[in-house]
């Protein structure tokens, strides 16, 4: 491959050189935005985003499988997107962080702004 000559110049270099996430930040957040790429993750999300719940009533009010819904509940605690809290047998999810939630919502405003 043939060298190739950076046509900007050496301050904006050093600017993106110094902006660049570390090359493990980079993974994290890939392993982050990855909570968005499931449309089933998606609908959980948002409706931890409006209550705490337990497997059955996600299941049941999104329409939704409860192994699958146990699945990607488990994805979500694995990446840290989701907590719980025990109350006798039954475990109560919620969105570990509000920023989740506002991901989702700078998410729509896009879309509606792009009108995709």
């Amino acid at each position: 491959m043939e060298s190739q000559k950076i046509l900007l110049n050496q301050d904006k270099v050093k600017d993106i050189k110094f902006y660049l996430p570390e090359e493990k930040t980079c993974y994290k957040l890939a392993d982050f935005f990855s909570i968005f790429s499931d449309t089933t993750r998606i609908k959980i999300l948002s409706a931890l985003a409006v209550s705490e719940m337990c497997v059955n009533d996600i299941s049941r009010i999104l329409n939704i499988n409860q192994t699958t819904v146990s699945h990607q509940l488990k994805l979500l605690k694995g990446i840290g997107a989701v907590k719980f809290r025990r109350s006798g047998k039954i475990m109560y999810y919620s969105l570990a962080s509000s920023v989740i939630n506002d991901c989702l919502l700078s998410g729509v405003d896009y879309l509606q702004a792009v009108q995709v």
